[in-house]
């Protein structure tokens, strides 16, 4: 578990994170803009013309255009369970 914002979050099924030495580097593929990781389950583009959110499954970020495009439309609150 972990608390972002408040709210109290428990790690995806292997257990871990996404570590911050990978999230140092890691930019939507889309836009290049750097990404953060949300409901320890989902990268976002901070781009606010991007909005891509990119899920994390299994432990391994799924970072394809085709992958984030399916929820450029879905508000950050909203996202669920990948």
């Amino acid at each position: 578990m972990y608390l972002e914002k408040g709210v109290l979050y428990y790690l995806p099924k292997g257990g871990e994170m996404v570590s911050k030495d990978l999230l140092e580097i890691l930019v939507c593929p889309a836009c290049k803009t750097k990404v953060e990781l949300v409901k320890g389950a989902w990268l976002v583009c901070q781009n606010d013309q991007c909005r891509r959110k990119y899920p994390i499954r299994d432990d391994i970020p799924i970072m394809l255009i085709e992958e984030g495009d399916k929820y450029i439309d879905v508000p950050v609150e909203e996202l669920g369970t990948p």
